[in-house]
């Protein structure tokens, strides 16, 4: 006989000797003896017999026995793994975060209707459907919220992703737990890199060593470059996503547009672009990149882009068109300065100069253009 292997003594055992210690004791010796695996039909019959019993123990020390080695045996009754997955935090808690035997419905209905520790165990699960992901995001849960996102292997949707950015994005744990998470929607990211901006920037306004308009400026300026590295290398569908959410919000601005343009983000622009214009996303493409210039003012003007930007967006669409990443190391910086300095000769030749190649320098710069020299720039 094997110490797991469950017989007849053990059996008379536990029946003969009411205390709470042998009943535990013989729990644990079955439930070990049942995950082993080593039962006949006749010994497991029985086993569950005993489980279904036990269950109902009156001392919390015979479940939570019976919980911790069954926790993970995936052929351990449905009504069982249930009756242990809803008893007390100590019993259940084992059983909610390892037990495969429990269903959706069943992990659920225990998100709705149990304890938070209970919904942190779930959210702990190897394994989290995005049903289950949505119940638990719904209870508001920060500790439960926290340890879903931080789980890799719970499949979160994107509206929920969002909804915990919305309803719990200023806590520092979901914060934490979103940076550290493999991968994000672009658009959550998006929105979170706002809403850390936002929190930044209402901690510096008020400053006296900082005017209001110069953290403004920062904050904005800083936020359009993160949101320019979410769009890099993201699906084409993915940025479209993301510019409409920056439309709808107020946050496609064309100081964006142009910041993604002179960075190589021409996926980025043309979908901005054709946002802020109602169009199609081809009809956008074929205005930009058409062999005269009309089609290109048409688009920038129905967009709203401002005349001193135009120039800009122009002499960098031309410049797109002749350049390439190099493939080294610092590719898209080379890519950037190289594109700037062509922007700022084309306004070189216009007479205008500039006192810094720096991206922001220039978006601040542009808006003080003299208009009549931009008007016949534009005319030509």
């Amino acid at each position: 006989m094997t110490e797991n292997k469950l017989t007849q003594e053990d059996v008379t055992k536990l029946l003969s000797d009411p205390s709470g210690d042998t009943r535990a004791e013989t729990a644990a010796k079955i439930a070990n003896g049942f995950s082993a695996g080593a039962l006949s039909d006749t010994e497991r019959k029985l086993a569950e017999e005993i489980f279904h019993v036990m269950v109902k123990d009156a001392e919390v020390r015979v479940r939570e026995a019976l919980a911790q080695n069954l926790k993970e045996n995936p052929n351990i009754p449905h009504d069982v793994a249930v009756s242990l997955a809803r008893d007390v935090a100590q019993v259940a808690l084992p059983v909610l975060q390892f037990s495969e035997v429990l269903t959706d419905d069943d992990l659920i209905a225990i998100v709705n209707s149990q304890s938070p520790e209970k919904q942190v165990a779930i959210a702990k699960r190897s394994s989290v459907s995005e049903d289950v992901a949505d119940a638990l995001v719904e209870t508001g849960n920060e500790e439960a919220v926290t340890s879903l996102v931080a789980n890799e292997g719970a499949d979160i949707s994107e509206r929920s992703m969002m909804k915990v950015v919305d309803t719990l994005g200023d806590r520092e744990s979901i914060q934490d737990a979103m940076v550290h998470r493999g991968k994000l929607p672009v658009t959550v990211s998006e929105r979170l890199v706002t809403l850390v901006s936002e929190k930044f920037a209402a901690d510096l306004i008020g400053r006296e060593d900082l005017p209001d308009n110069v953290v403004t400026d920062l904050i904005l300026q800083t936020r359009e470059r993160a949101v320019i590295t979410l769009s890099t290398n993201s699906e084409e569908g993915d940025v479209e996503r993301l510019v409409k959410q920056l439309h709808e919000n107020g946050r496609l601005t064309p100081s964006i547009l142009l910041r993604g343009l002179c960075m190589g983000d021409m996926m980025f622009f043309e979908a901005g672009i054709a946002e802020l214009a109602g169009v199609s996303l081809m009809n956008a493409r074929q205005l930009i990149y058409d062999s005269g210039t009309l089609g290109l003012r048409t688009l920038c003007r129905k967009a709203e882009i401002p005349l001193p930007q135009l120039v800009a967006v122009r002499a960098a669409i031309d410049v797109s068109m002749e350049m390439e990443y190099d493939g080294r190391e610092h590719d898209r910086e080379r890519y950037s300065r190289r594109m700037i300095e062509r922007i700022m000769t084309q306004y070189d030749d216009l007479g205008v100069e500039f006192e810094s190649s720096d991206l922001n320098y220039l978006l601040t710069k542009m808006n003080q253009l003299p208009s009549d020299v931009l008007e016949d720039a534009d005319a030509a």
